[in-house]
């Protein structure tokens, strides 16, 4: 196995999990944050896929899919185009509502452009410094672990708050 195959497989877990932790659920279910102020399986899966995009995108020199496809237009949150998330406190995550066949829409579009930027990576490509602002650099290598890390926790947690749906 290759690292780019290797990295495939580990991102396409990501893709499987998204559609099966939105599907069958309103947007209202989607929106739920336990006690009222956790995160919502709505901004979860957004947040993932936000993250991945840009990630992924800065790592390969791509525009991201959010910007580039629509999905910015077609969600119509009232945020930053730059905007994946990060450091969203309780008012922003709540902001964040869509429907499931969205999410799962855009989920999607991210996961293909991710197996074909993964598509043509070489051993060599891991280890280009893509990041010098960090000390150690980053490596692109490093930085893809990071993302997969990153949305499998994102995803277990809107896989525990939809269980929480199922009472």
């Amino acid at each position: 196995m290759t690292p780019a195959e290797l990295l495939t497989d580990a991102f396409g877990r990501i893709s499987d999990g998204v559609p099966a932790v939105v599907e069958g659920l309103t947007e209202d279910q989607l929106a739920l944050r336990p006690d009222g102020e956790g995160n919502s399986i709505a901004w979860l899966v957004w947040h993932l896929t936000r993250v991945q995009d840009d990630h992924l995108a800065d790592a390969f020199g791509t525009e991201q899919v959010w910007l580039a496809d629509g999905w910015q237009q077609r969600f119509g949150l009232d945020l930053e185009p730059s905007d994946t998330g990060y450091g969203h406190g309780p008012d922003q995550v709540a902001a964040v509502r869509a429907g499931a066949d969205l999410l799962a829409g855009y989920h999607a579009a991210v996961a293909e452009r991710t197996v074909g930027l993964l598509a043509g990576l070489t051993p060599e490509q891991l280890d280009e410094v893509i990041d010098d602002d960090w000390d150690p650099p980053v490596t692109r290598g490093v930085r893809l672990v990071s993302v997969v890390d990153d949305d499998a926790r994102h995803l277990g947690q809107a896989e525990y708050v939809r269980g929480l749906l199922a009472g």
